[in-house]
């Protein structure tokens, strides 16, 4: 039989959760600093008050000198029931009168007379006990309640106790404190409610830069110009609230005008490789064609080296004009020129591209997963085309030979999406992030060897957002997926007809 272990219960700290916002942590700060100096003020007043009363309740009896003890030895006491003479006393003044010890008379003042009190054996010992020098001394006697007695020594070996009860101190007392509770109530109850208005109206320009920041936070600063928030109105500068939104007004202006500045230099590097693209179409075209009719009218004659020289020429001559398209594409794009609105058969999108890749990468497992009915997209078939045909030959030329690449397509209410899966070596996690930037390369010499630009997949990606959708990538060792969401297709009375070409 094995002994459990004891479990151990977690037990959790409580801690008190402040407010969140600063106005709440000022009020609340202010309201309980307020209260705990509340609360010092009315102990120190009821203690101090207590201790005055009770000081001038022993000067009576002090200044009294037993007098009403006194008179309980020299004369006769009234019977139990009260009726004789209170000798100038207080009302509840006690009389008390001890003879070796023991209690041999007892009277409270009530009114104009004074009666017996009977004791219990308690108070009784209480009271015997009490020393004869004359000081006050606090006692609790059952049937009387609270009291300050004093003792002094009589004529005849006997005890004289004079005392006044404590009941009218501890009743004022009482009263003051119940007084100071309510008033401290209401004050605490009105400084908290000012308190919250001052706090909200001191805090006013904070809660204007709050509100500015959030404006900002929403704004697409990576997309190019955007219009910046107005300045917001100065308060006194020599407040914290005013050298806050000073600074943030300057650093406003200096964000507005960085994001002018690189939107004019994206202006022309975006016209520079359009003008750039344009330029160089033709003198590439020409270079192509040339090297290709010589090689066509006297490949035969010409030496090797010779050949060899001109073919390499027309194979760069050839990725030079892929790139040059490219950069145009992206020109076109980044412009925000439209596509062409058609309505897109993408099923045979997808069997047109993975024939394609299939005759071109013999090496690789191609799979479909598709719906039984086609699925159709508004959109520039082309440009669809192309975007699919770069994942492929991505898929095909950055995985070895047997890699299984299956292409699905789905749709659903939100939307189609298409999605290319190889189980490969995957992404490194370094280049990941910025996989569709542009010029984006996972090896930079198997890239020039495949004839690679490093703008598939930025092509990828700025078409897919020119048709309104969004293109996705996760990766891992085994497996890689681009999924790309596209909307649903819509229904329209024309077609638009952008420019559906190469600039």
């Amino acid at each position: 039989m094995t002994a459990r272990r004891p479990s151990r219960v977690r037990r959790r700290r409580f801690r008190p959760r402040l407010p969140h916002s600063l106005r709440a942590r000022l009020t609340t700060g202010l309201v309980v600093l307020l209260a705990l100096a509340c609360l010092v003020v009315g102990l120190v007043t009821v203690l101090a008050l207590r201790s005055f009363l009770v000081s001038r309740l022993d000067q009576q009896i002090v200044a009294g000198g037993g007098r009403f003890a006194v008179s309980l030895e020299h004369e006769d006491r009234p019977d139990a029931d009260g009726g004789g003479d209170t000798r100038g006393q207080a009302d509840g003044t006690l009389g008390v009168r001890l003879l070796r010890g023991r209690i041999a008379q007892t009277a409270v003042v009530r009114g104009t007379s004074d009666v017996r009190v009977p004791l219990t054996v308690d108070d009784a010992r209480a009271l015997a006990a009490v020393p004869a020098d004359a000081r006050p001394r606090t006692l609790h006697l059952t049937s009387l309640g609270r009291y300050r007695v004093a003792a002094w020594s009589g004529d005849d070996g006997d005890v004289l106790l004079s005392g006044l009860p404590l009941h009218p101190v501890e009743e004022t007392v009482e009263r003051l404190a119940a007084v100071e509770t309510v008033v401290f109530a209401i004050v605490l109850t009105a400084t908290g409610v000012a308190t919250a208005a001052w706090t909200r109206f001191s805090l006013r320009p904070l809660e204007r830069l709050a509100a500015t920041a959030d404006e900002v936070t929403r704004l697409p600063l990576a997309t190019g110009q955007v219009a910046m928030p107005p300045p917001l109105p100065g308060t006194r500068p020599e407040s914290e609230a005013g050298r806050l939104t000073g600074a943030f007004n300057r650093m406003l202006g200096h964000v507005g005008d960085a994001l002018e500045r690189r939107h004019v230099v994206e202006e022309r590097l975006r016209t520079f490789a359009a003008d750039a693209g344009h330029e160089l179409r033709t003198p590439v075209a020409t270079v192509r064609a040339r090297a290709e009719l010589v090689l066509r009218s006297h490949g035969d004659t010409l030496p090797d080296d010779v050949r060899h020289a001109l073919e390499r020429i027309d194979a760069e001559s050839r990725r030079m004009s892929l790139l040059v398209d490219e950069l145009l594409l992206l020109a076109r794009l980044d412009a925000g020129r439209s596509l062409r609105r058609d309505d897109v058969d993408l099923t045979r999108v997808v069997l047109d591209t993975v024939a394609d890749a299939t005759a071109r990468h013999r090496g690789h497992l191609w799979e479909l997963d598709l719906p039984e009915e086609p699925v159709h997209v508004t959109g520039d078939g082309d440009r669809l085309h192309q975007v699919l045909g770069n994942l492929l030959a991505n898929a095909g030329g950055h995985t070895p030979a047997g890699t299984r690449v299956t292409v699905g397509l789905t749709a659903d209410a939100e939307g189609v999406v298409l999605t290319v899966t190889d189980d490969g070596p995957g992404i490194p996690a370094e280049l990941l992030p910025g996989v569709f930037d542009r010029f984006t390369r996972g090896d930079s010499s198997r890239s020039r060897a495949t004839g690679s630009t490093g703008l598939g997949l930025a092509i990828v990606d700025a078409v897919i957002r020119a048709h309104d959708g969004r293109a996705t990538v996760t990766s891992r060792p085994g497996r890689t997926r681009f999924a790309l969401r596209l909307p649903s297709r819509h229904d329209e009375d024309g077609v638009h007809d952008g420019d559906g070409g190469d600039a």
